[in-house]
Parts: C-alpha cells; sequence; structure tokens
C-alpha cells in the first residue's frame, strides 16, 4: 500500500493523504464502529463523511456478527453505466430537456411485461415499493449524461467496447422504500445490534437484504431504459456495481462479514467513481492487491458540507438560476430549490482529490476521465 493510507488504531486504516480534508466526526465515527462486538477491521475511504451515527465511505469487516445499520436504508445502491447510440456530434440538449420532462412518472402499462420477466429472472416478490421502480430517488441519486473526457488507457476501454464518440449515461440510484423498510423492521426489533452467524433473525434478514439488492439492480436498469426510450437511443449495460450490502467473505485468512456502506467494491471489475455534477467522474479498474483497503474504493467525491446548510453558504453568492450551469459547461435539471443547494458542487471534494490518494494507496489505475453533459436530479417537487 501507498503513502496515503493512514493507520489510525491497531483495526482501523484510512485511504486518505494529508492534502485530503475528513471531518473530524467521520473520523470518531469511524473509531467507534471499530469498537462493535466482533469488529475485526475498518476501512475509511478518502471520501469518508459522517452519518447518522456510522460514517458513509467505509467497510467493515466483522466476525459472526452482521450490522444491518452499517449497511444502512439504501441497500443495494450503487452506479451503473450505460453505453448509448447517441452520437455527440448531434446531440441537442435542448430537444434532450424537453424529452426528460415526464421522466420521474410511475412507469405506465407499457413496462410491466419488462418489469416481471425481470422479476421473475432476479426472484423479486412484488412489494407495496414496485410503483417505485425506474425512479431515481432524493438525496444525492442520479442519472447523467456524460461524455469520455481524456482516456489514459486506450486498451482498457476498447476491452469496455467504450466509444468516446457516444454519449454514456450513468445512474446512482438503489432500492427505494423497499431498503429502508427492511432496516427499519430490523430496528424495530433489534436496535441497531448486530445479528449472530447462524442465526434465523441473521437468515432472515439476509433474505431481505439479498432481493433489496437485485431490486436496486433492477431499479437502475429500469431508469437507464426509460432514459433511452424518453430518448429515443438504444444502450447497453457496461457496469453495474453496488456499494451499500454486506457478503460474507475470507480477507487475509479471516472468514467474517464485510459490510460496505458508501463503499465501492474492488473486485468486481471496472468501476466509475463520480464527483459531484459539476465535476469529472473517473473509470478505474481497481488493483487486486487491497486486503487493507478491505478490498473496497470510494465510492464518489464526499461531502464537505451538510444538507441543509447549503442554500445558506450559497444563496449570497449564487442565485438559483446560476446553478442550472456548471463550470464545465453541463446542465442540469433540478426543480427542487433545496436539492439544487444541497447537491452543488461546492457542496463536495473534488474527485480528483480521491482518485490521487486511491492512486497513491496503490489501489486504482484510472482509465479514463468522464465530462457531465446533463445530470438529472428532479423536475420539481417529490418524486414517486
Amino acid at each position: 500500500m501507498g503513502r496515503s493510507v493512514q493507520n489510525i488504531t491497531n483495526n482501523v486504516s484510512l485511504i486518505a493523504s494529508d492534502n485530503t480534508w475528513i471531518e473530524g466526526l467521520a473520523i470518531q465515527q469511524l473509531i467507534k464502529t471499530s469498537q462493535l462486538s466482533g469488529m475485526m477491521q475498518v476501512a475509511g475511504m478518502p471520501d469518508l463523511h459522517p452519518g447518522r451515527g456510522y460514517p458513509i465511505g467505509a467497510a467493515f469487516f466483522a466476525k459472526d456478527k452482521v450490522y444491518p445499520a452499517l449497511v444502512g436504508n439504501d441497500i443495494g445502491c450503487g452506479m451503473s453505466l450505460w453505453q448509448t447510440s447517441m452520437s455527440l456530434s448531434k446531440l441537442n440538449l435542448d430537444k434532450v430537456e424537453r424529452q426528460l420532462k415526464d421522466i420521474e412518472l410511475p412507469l405506465d402499462d407499457s413496462w410491466q411485461e419488462l418489469i416481471n420477466t425481470r422479476k421473475a429472472d432476479k426472484q423479486i416478490a412484488s412489494t407495496c415499493f414496485d410503483h417505485a421502480l425506474g425512479t431515481i430517488g432524493g438525496g444525492n441519486h442520479f442519472a447523467e449524461f456524460q461524455s469520455i473526457d481524456e482516456i489514459y488507457d486506450e486498451s482498457a476501454l476498447t476491452e469496455m467496447h467504450l466509444d468516446k464518440k457516444k454519449l454514456q449515461l450513468l445512474v446512482h440510484s438503489g432500492s427505494r422504500g423497499l431498503g429502508q423498510s427492511v432496516l427499519t423492521d430490523h430496528v424495530t426489533k433489534f436496535n441497531h445490534d448486530g445479528l449472530e452467524s447462524g442465526s434465523v433473525a441473521l437468515d432472515e434478514y439476509l433474505l431481505k437484504h439479498d432481493e433489496a439488492v437485485r431490486c436496486a439492480e433492477l431499479n437502475r436498469e429500469l431508469i437507464a431504459r426509460r432514459f433511452l426510450k424518453a430518448t429515443r437511443a438504444d444502450g447497453t449495460c457496461q457496469i453495474d456495481i453496488n456499494h451499500n450490502l454486506v457478503t460474507e467473505t475470507w480477507i487475509d485468512g479471516r472468514k467474517g462479514w464485510l459490510h460496505r456502506k458508501g463503499a465501492t467494491p474492488s473486485d468486481k471489475g471496472y468501476v466509475v467513481i463520480p464527483g459531484s455534477r459539476g465535476d469529472h467522474s473517473y473509470l478505474v479498474k481497481p488493483r487486486l492487491n487491497c486486503s487493507d483497503a478491505l478490498y473496497s474504493l470510494a465510492h464518489g467525491a464526499g461531502r464537505k458540507w451538510k444538507r441543509g446548510e447549503c442554500q445558506g453558504r450559497l444563496s449570497h453568492k449564487y442565485k438559483r438560476d446560476d446553478l442550472y450551469r456548471t463550470e464545465l459547461g453541463s446542465r442540469v435539471i433540478c426543480g427542487n430549490k433545496e436539492l439544487l443547494y444541497d447537491e452543488a458542487p461546492q457542496a463536495y471534494k473534488k474527485c480528483l482529490t480521491i482518485i490521487d490518494d486511491l492512486q497513491e494507496a496503490g489501489l486504482v489505475d484510472v482509465v479514463a476521465r468522464l465530462r457531465p453533459v446533463l445530470t438529472f436530479k428532479t423536475n420539481g417537487g417529490c418524486s414517486v
């Protein structure tokens, strides 16, 4: 491991250089989590920031116990990258904006056959949250059309069948209300206590957890497909990786439960690490020698500011209309004023600092840089 690895305690590591700002509360939460019963190792990523009691942007490896609260309420949240058939040279953004007018409505009956087929393939039962399938949700979730801005590894790009002349589509979303219901059920019954390996309670949680992961994957697929349909384009999924989940695995000869909360697996192939809507994202190829980082990477740029305080920090300097265009020349669709400010580029770290830390730690090789073209958050009000 390179110089961007800090050993905080004997079982807590932080993948971040001295130049990367990490909020003190996030490190305190990381240390506190390492003291949970059965916790063997904890690794914070360079995008680490405080969560509700537990940090976001970290991986946790525990023996004989699963802590659902560490996975959180958006089980299966992740990123998918689709290559579209849309040519960058012929792109008309005014037209694309108009085509996305009804993109947040519940999917109509014309989608039902596909949904039924995919749910059967993935063994997903019908729930009261089915109406939200194919919708992005709030918070930091988004769908973003991107261009391949700079190439660092042409052979890797060729291996992935990515064409720099085509528009890419990055989708960030999860299991919507289903994951929330799974965590709420657990907390109601067990508070934030861990579940013992081999227990009936753990078996029941894992069944629900795994289904929520599959539901999140289907949700991202449906989001991508409806964006493609709206823009009259075709597309293929190149990457789909979850960053909120727990899996049983072996690390350094020890068997345990690897929890990831805002931590992208580094053992699933190529991944995209996104910046804010006004920043570049990066396509990277993970290296496999990273047990110290619990086979995990950052899942994005990481927040600097808490939600709810961003408007106060920015409104004196930026009018609302100023935030619909970015310094990179991209457009933003976000009809919710609070979300427009909460997800402003200024509220996030620079993604390049995150990538630099991962490279210095010997965890990734950068394949390409992606530039935002059009970021979709919401047309306004509350999404389903």
